[in-house]
């Protein structure tokens, strides 16, 4: 399976002069844990996380309107294409220990996957497969 089935395409953007308080607002409504921070030309620069939020900001007891999203986020942007396997986008959060990844295409941003969506997507194979096998997708079969 390849990235792009099972990558959100519907990415939630915030700008890098946008406050804290905007993303962290942002991320409540749209219940997601991260944000993709493009500038004005729409040049992707970086992501904003609520881990980094967390860590940057309420743990350090800092104000979240008082500092901008480019003051805390991830400026060395770790993506894939869309046309890689599901693996693939596996290994490369595995290896760089991260849970969101962008997918560009061309220099430009089609969607986000998340650990979160590879878990998902693959009780959705377990299921297909179980349906042909004609088994319960968690049932043991033997003794």
């Amino acid at each position: 399976m390849l990235v792009k089935e099972a990558m959100k395409k519907d990415v939630k953007t915030i700008r890098p002069s946008d406050t804290i308080k905007d993303a962290a607002v942002l991320m409540n409504e749209n219940r997601i844990g991260s944000l993709v921070v493009v500038s004005g030309t729409g040049t992707v620069t970086g992501i904003v996380t609520e881990r980094d939020i967390l860590t940057d900001v309420v743990a350090a007891g800092k104000n979240a309107e008082d500092i901008k999203v480019e003051d805390i986020m991830t400026k060395e942007l770790i993506t894939i294409s869309p046309d890689k396997s599901l693996e693939d986008a596996a290994d490369v959060m595995t290896k760089n220990k991260i849970k969101k990844l962008p997918v560009m295409e061309g220099g430009r941003l089609v969607g986000i996957i998340t650990a979160t969506d590879l878990i998902c997507y693959e009780k959705k194979l377990i299921e297909k497969i179980s349906n042909i096998m004609l088994v319960s997708p968690f049932k043991r079969i033997g003794g």
